[in-house]
């Protein structure tokens, strides 16, 4: 792994900001990449810099709502069986980087915002654009208004590095390999969206793969049968077919391969205390042992749809 990916770090510095030397995310890379997998996980940091709460009218505690808990952890075997990871350190609540790098709602900011912007996505209606208004249960984050400059420093600072090691990682893969598979890594609240056509249940993981237009066929069968051997109910793309990284990064045809995975966080966490439970560490081998399996798949089952 080149020694740049992990001198790409950067953070910001002023009012809502994280101290300037604070870095914005972390590679954690092997020694040697010994499968053709990339790892993401974009909403596991939980920076929360005093000047940020200090423009919250919510707690850390509640800022924590949106926060993807010890996914990262789940997931930090990756450098031990030959993959790198990338992770956000920075919230989610602060800035969320499975987004377009300009989803904002216009009633959060003091100013107009430029015509460049995407005002009207069905994330920046529920409140869940680039900066959030709100936390995941629906509680407004801000005191009062942004200017647009916070979401410039916010983007140049956090959201253009992170994207740039990433896109780099994915690139430095599939040219090293000849295909890349980029698996973005979330969880999801055990009180979520129901997936349609099931009462009274929720999935343990639902995979998403933008109904079958971010990676070959054969990626989501194997993952979906893998869990599934192991006896976690699985969904395909409901409620989640993927976000913003899932879709702007998968190009099958192209020999790149996204796969958005949503692990349901009572398996392994008390949500409400926010810590963890004993199942994580049988969770965390399931998840090596599924890497493993994806990334042995042979690269002629991996042909676009």
């Amino acid at each position: 792994m080149d020694a740049s990916f992990d001198a790409q770090r950067d953070a910001g510095a002023g009012q809502g900001r994280p101290a300037h030397d604070d870095p914005a995310f972390e590679i954690l890379a092997p020694p040697s990449q010994r499968l053709p997998l990339v790892l993401a996980s974009p909403h596991s940091g939980n920076a929360y810099s005093p000047a940020f709460l200090a423009a919250s009218r919510l707690d850390a505690r509640a800022l924590r709502k949106s926060e993807d808990c010890f996914v990262d952890e789940i997931f930090a075997f990756a450098p031990a069986v030959g993959v790198p990871m990338i992770r956000a350190l920075f919230p989610r609540a602060y800035l969320d980087v499975n987004r377009e790098a300009y989803e904002l709602d216009p009633e959060m900011f003091a100013d107009p915002l430029p015509a460049y912007v995407n005002t009207r996505s069905p994330r920046v209606a529920a409140g869940l654009g680039t900066i959030a208004r709100v936390v995941a249960n629906g509680e407004d984050i801000y005191k009062g208004k942004l200017r647009f400059a916070e979401a410039l420093d916010r983007v140049n600072r956090c959201y253009t590095p992170y994207h740039t090691a990433l896109r780099e990682l994915v690139e430095h893969t599939r040219d090293s390999f000849g295909h890349v598979l980029l698996v973005d890594c979330h969880s999801m609240p055990s009180a979520g969206a129901p997936v349609a056509g099931r009462t009274g249940s929720q999935p343990d993981i639902v995979l998403g793969d933008c109904y079958g237009n971010a990676c070959a066929a054969a990626v989501i069968d194997a993952a979906e049968a893998f869990l599934r051997g192991l006896g976690y109910a699985v969904s395909r793309n409901n409620p989640y077919a993927g976000g913003y990284t899932t879709r702007h990064y998968g190009r099958p045809r192209q020999g790149i391969h996204t796969l958005q995975i949503e692990i349901a966080r009572d398996l392994y966490m008390d949500e409400a205390a926010l810590t963890r439970l004993p199942y994580l560490d049988v969770l965390t081998r399931h998840m090596t042992e599924l890497v493993d399996t994806l990334g042995l798949l042979p690269p002629d089952g991996l042909e676009p749809r």
